[in-house]
């Protein structure tokens, strides 16, 4: 199977009437996904105290969303290049909000973990859908830039309204009620959609290659879980097994879409290299910033003491940042170049992060703000520009699996950096020495230590709190300087596997 890395000269029956209020409706899926990943944050001090989970398994509500989705994500966005990604999207979407349900009365850890795994499933047909008909819709690429500048923008601005609206929610009503937000945003998006939606699929797809699909979501799951199990426990037998099997599972999903005439994923896309310097950016910027975002709300509720509302209000400025970056883009990277606009706005993030490290439980808001702008500026210009190079590279049928690397490297960072970043959080939390009586599950989370301190004499209560927080803010000090070292070694590496490539 061969495939053209060169775009179709545009005619204007390319130019669909009605391209843009299309474009409208997938946004909807988009603020979809990134609302429910950023109410997740804010919401997790209430989930610890409601269901009381252990700090593993805190870890594996935060991520066990991102695992599956990362296993999922090449297999659904190949199934929406054969059945239509109209179809995948409209269903995903139905599936995600009957799901959301179940995350808001989720009655246990255990089921907690599980609904947010099965969120995963349908969450994974989401955001490569909307890529791909993108692609399909847009077929000039200035206009094409713009749109993914729009959708960028959006789960930007879905990275807002989530804080805001979760904070509202929590002081009001109890933490399920931030899952049910999805509830209107699906039914808009399914009954407008039906109507506005173009269908598009490959015309000659070949059949979906199942041992591939189970391939692709075993070695996925097997490898991040190894890590995980790794940075929270250090190397064992059960652990290098994992690995074995992951890398394994991965190498002959590798060599058989190789050999299949009509593979789930056209592995040779990655002989591009401004196809691979873009997944490569994307997959490192998301591990290194993935423990501030699943870390900050908490610092900002249970070491600063702010409430719910002011918390997600207190984020905005990153939301701001990466909506307004995101929509200029794309005339930015033509104007310079796309390794310039690429690897400046990782290096501007990573000396966000670095500057992360000065935070300590009195922190005035200007430092945190001014970081918090500049992370989103940054991220901004960076995910959308990729996301570009990545569509622009790719034939309009391959869309959907192309679109799915993307998304996949998006995933596999957060999973990744929540399991590193969050266990060198988590291990120099537990460290600390709290006074004579300090209950077990003070160690766990901080959330833990919260409640714990409830329970004790004011003079022991103050004692522990004052040690939990300082050592949460000293893990947070030393994820944010990791993930402040991996987005400057990122931002080196875009400027050479980007150089020369251009929209």
């Amino acid at each position: 199977m061969t495939s053209t890395l060169q775009p179709a000269p545009v005619t204007e029956a390319d130019r669909r009437p009605g391209r843009w209020l299309a474009l409208g409706v997938l946004v909807l899926a988009v603020l979809l996904v990134a609302v429910d990943a950023t109410v997740l944050g804010l919401a997790t001090p209430y989930i610890s105290d409601d269901l009381e989970p252990s700090g593993t398994q805190l870890l594996w509500i935060g991520d066990v969303y991102s695992f599956v989705i990362a296993g999922l994500l090449v297999s659904m966005g190949s199934l929406g290049d054969r059945i239509g990604r109209k179809r995948i999207l409209l269903g995903g979407a139905t599936a995600f909000g009957a799901i959301s349900v179940l995350n808001a009365y989720a009655s246990s850890p255990e089921l907690m973990i599980l609904a947010r795994a099965l969120l995963g499933v349908a969450g994974a047909t989401l955001m490569p859908a909307t890529l791909a008909l993108i692609r399909n819709i847009f077929h000039d690429p200035r206009e094409r830039s713009l749109a993914v500048g729009i959708w960028g923008a959006t789960a930007s601005a879905g990275t807002a309204v989530g804080p805001i609206a979760g904070g509202f929610l929590l002081e009001h009503f109890w933490w399920g009620s931030v899952f049910l937000i999805n509830l209107p945003v699906m039914a808009v998006l399914v009954l407008v959609g039906i109507k506005l939606l173009p269908e598009s699929r490959n015309p000659d797809p070949g059949p979906w290659d199942l041992p591939s699909v189970l391939l692709s979501l075993v070695g996925m799951i097997a490898a991040v879980y190894a890590v995980k199990e790794a940075a929270a426990h250090g190397i064992a037998w059960p652990v290098v097994v994992t690995a074995l099997v992951g890398v394994g599972a991965l190498s002959w999903f590798v060599h058989r879409q190789l050999t299949l005439p009509t593979p789930l994923l056209d592995v040779r896309l990655f002989a591009n290299r401004g196809f691979s310097g873009a997944v490569v950016a994307d997959l490192f910027t998301v591990l290194g910033m993935s423990g501030l975002v699943f870390f900050l709300s908490q610092y900002l509720q249970l070491v600063q003491g702010r409430r719910p509302f002011e918390a997600g209000l207190a984020e905005l400025p990153a939301a701001v940042g990466a909506v307004a970056a995101g929509l200029v883009a794309g005339r930015v990277a033509r104007r310079f170049s796309v390794r310039a606009v690429v690897s400046g706005g990782l290096a501007a993030v990573g000396l966000a992060l670095a500057a992360l490290t000065l935070l300590d439980a009195s922190t005035g808001y200007p430092l945190l703000g001014t970081a918090l702008l500049v992370v989103g500026v940054g991220a901004g210009f960076s995910f959308t520009v990729t996301a570009d190079v990545i569509l622009a590279g790719v034939p309009r049928q391959q869309a959907g699996a192309a679109s799915a690397v993307s998304e996949t490297a998006y995933e596999l960072g957060a999973a990744l950096g929540i399991a590193l970043l969050g266990s060198i959080v988590t291990a120099a939390y537990r460290g600390f020495t709290g006074p004579r009586g300090t209950p077990p599950q003070a160690h766990e989370s901080l959330g833990g230590a919260v409640e714990a301190a409830a329970d004790l004499p004011a003079h022991t209560a103050g004692e522990l709190l004052s040690a939990a927080r300082d050592s949460f803010v000293h893990g947070l000090h030393l994820a944010s300087g990791a993930g402040a070292a991996v987005l400057l070694a990122t931002a080196a590496a875009a400027w050479f596997l980007l150089k020369g490539h251009k929209l």
